[in-house]
């Protein structure tokens, strides 16, 4: 059957977009969940604090090393399906770390990281191809925003709900939003079964042969490596993994800990010290949506000295005046969600086709979550021989000074 034209002036795809947004609320969440019962694990299990951090390691570890499957499994089964076998793994995983054990929680994670590896691909792929381009970076924006809103739901509440019911089922009940993103997705799915329907919404540039956006392609890491001589000889690349690597490290590092941390500077019960540290995740909603409000008025070397003054007030302000806390964990929920926004707008600055963008976003990426991920083992090994954060937080304050370095380097080398 002949599928119909793709008329000018469709309606917006809000079944689409609706689903890709709850899909969203699953790729942060499940991992930092367990952050805010962490030291309850170790205890259960007697675990040190950097084992326990393995937790979120491991999903961290699949980002890097899965990305060139998820594309193999996205060309392969196309969009549609494989954001539907992303919530699928995420929903068995979180499935598999409830049986009793360690060893099954790392594995539950582990197919957890892999399913929201999928995630990460697709979902970019899906705004850029679906969405009207003038409304790419709003969607985008967006999409951000609902990552950080799924880590602020489960950091806020997850140490409450396990006072109640344990730590186990607590873990368990956040099933509940990829079971409504799986149900959503399908509705999706359903519907384009129906003929002319789903290619009656779906939205596309007025002019003809538009593309998927710069945005989606950079955000959307699919290791499309043509051109990597090119890219591997640019030294604003090398800066921006640097970049990225520590902003990473820093990010990831300070989810796992904050709660414990937090907790230990004010003396605040789990749920408490949940609900303190959600603050990073939740300021992070607005924080997404800093960076273009700067840069539609000023020059982007502005927003990147915002998001670096940012960074670097998290750790020295938690080091030298903790008890302003709620100030400083704002600044870094603002710096965590504009880094990522600057760096991808000198990506989009320096690349010279879709094929070199992409090569560059694997390689920024990919490096990138290797490093991040081992910041919560090593945080946590310092914590437990300095016996305080104060070992921690320097570290955190080294990564920031090395994020801003190298970050205003690159932006002070785009051509404009």
């Amino acid at each position: 059957m002949t599928r119909p034209s793709l008329p000018r002036g469709r309606a917006f795809p809000w079944l689409v977009i609706s689903g890709v947004l709850v899909a969203a609320l699953s790729l942060r969440g499940p991992i930092l969940s367990v952050t805010p019962v962490l030291r309850d694990i170790a205890q259960d299990y007697g675990l040190d604090g950097a084992t326990a951090s393995l937790l979120t390691t491991f999903p961290i570890l699949m980002f890097a090393a899965i990305t060139p499957v998820a594309a193999v499994v996205i060309r392969r089964a196309g969009a549609e399906l494989a954001l539907m076998a992303c919530l699928v793994g995420v929903a068995a995983g979180t499935l598999l770390r409830t049986i009793p054990g360690f060893g099954w929680m790392l594995v539950g994670m582990i197919v957890i990281g892999a399913g929201i590896t999928i995630g990460n691909v697709v979902i970019p792929v899906i705004i850029g191809r679906d969405v009207p381009g003038r409304q790419v970076s709003t969607v985008t924006a967006a999409y951000t925003a609902a990552l950080n809103g799924g880590s602020l739901l489960t950091t806020l509440t997850t140490a409450s709900i396990a006072e109640a019911t344990g730590w186990p089922l607590a873990l368990l009940l956040w099933i509940a939003l990829t079971l409504l993103g799986i149900a959503l997705w399908g509705l999706h799915l359903w519907r384009d079964r129906i003929p002319g329907v789903r290619w009656d919404e779906r939205a596309t540039d007025a002019r003809p042969g538009a593309g998927p956006s710069d945005v989606a392609s950079l955000t959307g890491p699919v290791p499309v490596m043509n051109g990597r001589g090119e890219v591997l000889r640019n030294p604003i690349v090398w800066l921006l993994v640097a970049a990225f690597a520590c902003q990473s490290a820093g990010y990831y590092g300070m989810s796992t800990w904050l709660p414990a941390m937090l907790g230990d500077m004010t003396g605040s019960e789990p749920a408490g010290a949940g609900a303190l540290a959600s603050i990073f995740q939740g300021v992070a909603i607005a924080g997404a949506f800093v960076v273009p409000a700067l840069a539609r008025w000023l020059p982007l070397a502005v927003p990147a000295a915002v998001v670096a003054a940012c960074w670097i007030a998290l750790s020295t302000g938690m080091l030298l005046a903790p008890d302003l806390f709620p100030l400083w964990v704002s600044l870094g929920g603002v710096a965590h969600a504009g880094g990522f926004v600057v760096i991808f707008t000198v990506m989009v600055a320096i690349a010279r086709s879709s094929a070199e963008a992409a090569a560059m976003s694997a390689l920024v990426q990919g490096a990138a979550y290797l490093v991040g991920a081992s910041s919560g083992p090593i945080l946590g090994a310092v914590h437990e021989a300095t016996g305080g954060w104060t070992a921690p937080l320097t570290i955190t304050l080294s990564l920031a000074v090395g994020f801003t370095v190298c970050l205003l380097t690159a932006v002070s080398r785009v051509r404009r």
